[in-house]
């Protein structure tokens, strides 16, 4: 009993410190509470951008496998175009190149025509390249500053820590934890925002510059078929009419035997 009664009394007397997440951030204050909105900020807005993004490339690649497939097989591109999705990148090339080529008709002076059509084209893939680009510079500020967001709050927590040292007269440890403890969540927190945001950036942009050789590849097609008058398509079109003729032989020569 009497061991009991002492284990109340020194429970009742003991301070009851709270140390979690919520606790390090309400001892922080204001300038806590904007930093951690700040750093949450970056992170939604990076993981909007990484899906955003990766459905627009996915689309663009789809796209030019059904372009790779049946696009070339039409007479001309005209017909060919319109067989593509209004708001494919592919098609603003293809759009762009006849009306280049529609252009060139109305010019009075000696610009040669390959030279206009093939600046036209240039201009129409820096605009997609440049439209694919959109939001990584957002992800690459993101890893690069979210860190130091994180370190400033980690320099604050442990400003509070030595004042809150200074003001009781010792390095107790129910001072210093709570800042302390908002400090290293701070610099966890920004951790986790710069890295995947890093990560992310890389990926994006290995992705674009496939597209880009993609789009770079299809427009010079583009150019040889518009400059030759359909003459010049890529070899694709040819490749299912090769597999009929063995298939037609071998029923010959077992009439003749």
């Amino acid at each position: 009993m009497l061991i009991d009664i002492l284990a109340a009394a020194a429970g009742e007397a003991a301070p009851q410190n709270k140390f979690g997440f919520v606790e390090a951030l309400e001892q922080g204050g204001i300038i806590a509470w904007t930093i951690f909105g700040v750093l949450v900020i970056m992170s939604v807005g990076s993981f909007y951008i990484l899906i955003t993004k990766l459905l627009e490339q996915n689309k663009i690649f789809k796209q030019y496998r059904a372009i790779r497939g049946g696009f070339w097989r039409a007479p001309t591109l005209r017909e060919g175009v319109s067989k593509l999705d209004k708001n494919s990148a592919w098609r603003q090339l293809v759009d762009d190149g006849l009306a280049a080529e529609e252009q060139h008709m109305k010019m009075t002076d000696s610009l040669e025509a390959h030279d206009w059509m093939h600046g036209s084209l240039a201009r129409s893939e820096a605009a997609i390249n440049s439209k694919l680009a959109g939001g990584l510079s957002f992800l690459a500020t993101v890893g690069a500053t979210a860190p130091f967001v994180g370190l400033l709050g980690t320099v604050i927590g442990i400003y509070r820590a030595l004042i809150n040292i200074g003001l009781a007269g010792s390095a107790s440890i129910d001072k210093v934890a709570g800042p302390v403890g908002e400090a290293l969540i701070m610099t966890a927190i920004g951790l986790l925002v710069a890295v995947p945001a890093v990560l992310a950036y890389n990926w994006l942009q290995s992705r674009n510059k496939k597209i880009a050789e993609l789009l770079s590849g299809f427009s010079t097609d583009v150019l040889a078929n518009i400059t030759s008058k359909g003459a010049v398509k890529p070899a694709v079109t040819t490749a299912p009419v090769k597999t009929a003729a063995p298939a037609a032989a071998k029923p010959a020569a077992a009439t003749k035997a």
